[in-house]
C-alpha cells in the first residue's frame, strides 16, 4: 500500500457524517447549558456549529472548506474576544465527551480525537478570574 492509498483519520471515522453528528450533538448540549450558552453571541448556534464542524473536518484530513471560507484557523485569536475560563472549558469538554461517547467510535480513533479536543480546549483558556 503506497502512502497515496492510506486513508485519513477523517475517512477512517466515517467522514463528514461522523463530524456532523458529533458537532450537532455537542451543540445540543451547549444550547441546554445556560452558563456555556452565554459565551456564544446571538440567538442562532448554527454558524458556530458549522464553523466547528468545518474546522474539525479540515483538521482531520477532510476537505479544506474551513480555510477556503474563513481563512487560517487561528484558534486562539478567534477565541480571544470571549472569556474562556477553566470552568467554561470544563463545561465545553463535558458536552464534547457526551457527544463523542454517543458515537461509539472504535479505538484508537476515539482516544485520538478526545486527546486533540482535550488539549485544544485547555489551550484556549484565556481568563483565570
Amino acid at each position: 500500500m503506497s502512502s497515496q492509498d492510506e486513508i485519513t483519520f477523517y475517512e477512517a471515522v466515517g467522514g463528514e457524517d461522523m463530524f456532523r453528528r458529533l458537532v450537532h450533538r455537542f451543540y445540543q448540549g451547549v444550547a441546554a447549558d445556560p452558563e456555556l450558552r452565554a459565551l456564544y453571541p446571538g440567538d442562532d448556534l448554527g454558524p458556530a456549529e458549522e464553523h466547528l464542524r468545518l474546522f474539525l473536518i479540515q483538521y482531520w484530513g477532510g476537505p479544506r472548506t474551513y480555510s477556503q471560507t474563513r481563512g487560517h484557523p487561528r484558534l486562539r485569536m478567534r477565541h480571544a474576544p470571549f472569556r474562556v475560563t477553566p470552568q467554561a472549558r470544563d463545561r465545553w469538554l463535558a458536552h464534547m465527551r457526551d457527544a463523542l461517547d454517543e458515537l461509539d467510535l472504535p479505538e484508537p480513533q476515539a482516544s485520538m480525537l478526545w486527546d486533540y479536543l482535550h488539549n485544544a480546549a485547555f489551550s484556549l483558556v484565556n481568563t483565570f478570574e
